[in-house]
């Protein structure tokens, strides 16, 4: 079945009507403008917005309106010289002092309308204020400025912050180690390396933060590999060589459990290192393990000394080392398992909530 047409308007009279009543509905200011920029009908939303009247409007130049207030370059420019060689412009921003409304900011919309019938053309020139989006923009870039301002402070706050823990660290670890080599009383050298060993576990933290660039979540790989290989050098004696090897997946975790992570290994490791080969052993070893699932995580410590032996060690030299280590796995929430068979392995694990606390051994 053939679509019906639509029913022509029956008069000019009655299109101008129609005409007017679509200006006057349109909720922006309008206005309808002949080829020589004079008003040709104005929308209500203009008047009211403008503060003019249909009086001092209909019929006039358009930069003749209110005294002149709308002879604006920028709107110039736009009519005289982009309309009539794009025919249409949208989104033309113009700043101007409107006498009656102050400082706005307009973005102006304008279609040249050309008729088949008639050399004549109008043009259609709407406008949108955004002077209040401006404002709300500039105060956003504004205050967006200021934040960069003081992350850019934050930052050279904690750099030199971190500077200067690494600086104190090493000269507390220097000193220790100077003294250690002065006293002449075995179990005193014994305790301040001891120290000495534990500070370069919190340094090995503090410089990996820094070199990561962050203090919220670090790899424990790449920590574990600096820590254990620092720890390595300043303990391992040329007299019973020690294999010490990481093994970690990319898990991250937080800067203040890392700490913790740390010192729980350097204990483990400077026990190991004490009483897990009494004797010679050729291929003395000792692993790092790291697993993590989402905010579980597991973390292994093994050697192949000799295992029950170890629990022969004198507890005055001992004690110490067991206390902080138990301390800090309950810190970190986590359990801890000891095997001391065929060898000595020491796992902790942290369960994630939901999950099952493990169960120790």
């Amino acid at each position: 079945m053939p679509r019906p047409m639509p029913r022509p308007i029956p008069g000019i009279e009655d299109a101008q009507t129609l005409a007017q009543a679509i200006v006057d509905t349109i909720h922006e200011p309008l206005l309808v403008l002949d080829s020589a920029f004079c008003v040709l009908a104005a929308s209500r939303s203009f008047y009211e917005t403008f503060q003019v009247d249909p009086e001092h409007t209909m019929g006039c130049l358009l930069y003749a309106l209110g005294d002149g207030q709308w002879d604006i370059p920028a709107l110039r420019l736009l009519l005289e010289t982009i309309i009539p060689e794009h025919v249409a412009m949208n989104g033309f921003e113009v700043a101007h002092d409107f006498p009656s409304l102050g400082q706005r900011t307009m973005l102006l919309n304008a279609r040249k309308v050309i008729y088949e019938t008639s050399d004549n053309a109008t043009i259609l020139l709407a406008f949108t204020d955004i002077t209040e989006r401006r404002v709300i923009e500039r105060e956003k870039q504004a205050l967006f400025e200021d934040t960069l301002e003081l992350l850019g402070q934050k930052q050279i706050l904690l750099a030199e912050m971190q500077h200067r823990v690494a600086n104190s660290l090493q000269i507390i670890a220097s000193i220790l180690m100077l003294k250690a080599r002065a006293v002449t009383s075995e179990e005193t050298r014994f305790h301040l390396k001891d120290a000495h060993q534990r500070v370069i576990s919190v340094a090995e933290v503090q410089a990996h933060l820094h070199a990561s660039g962050g203090i919220d979540q670090i790899e424990v790989g790449p920590y574990l590999i600096k820590l254990c290989s620092s720890l390595a050098a300043s303990m391992i004696g040329d007299t019973q060589p020690i294999e010490m090897s990481v093994v970690a997946d990319h898990g991250t975790i937080g800067s203040d459990k890392a700490v913790s992570i740390g010192l729980i290994v350097t204990e483990l490791l400077i026990n190991t290192v004490k009483y897990a080969f009494p004797t010679f052993k050729k291929d003395a070893r000792v692993t790092v393990t790291f697993a993590s699932e989402e905010d579980a995580w597991t973390l292994t410590v093994g050697d192949n000394g000799v295992g029950k032996a170890a629990e022969a060690a004198p507890s005055k030299r001992g004690g110490l080392g067991t206390v902080l280590v138990g301390a800090l796995v309950k810190q970190l929430a986590g359990e801890m398992n000891v095997v001391a068979t065929g060898g000595m392995t020491v796992t902790i694990r942290h369960a994630h909530a939901g999950a099952a606390t493990p169960v120790v051994a």
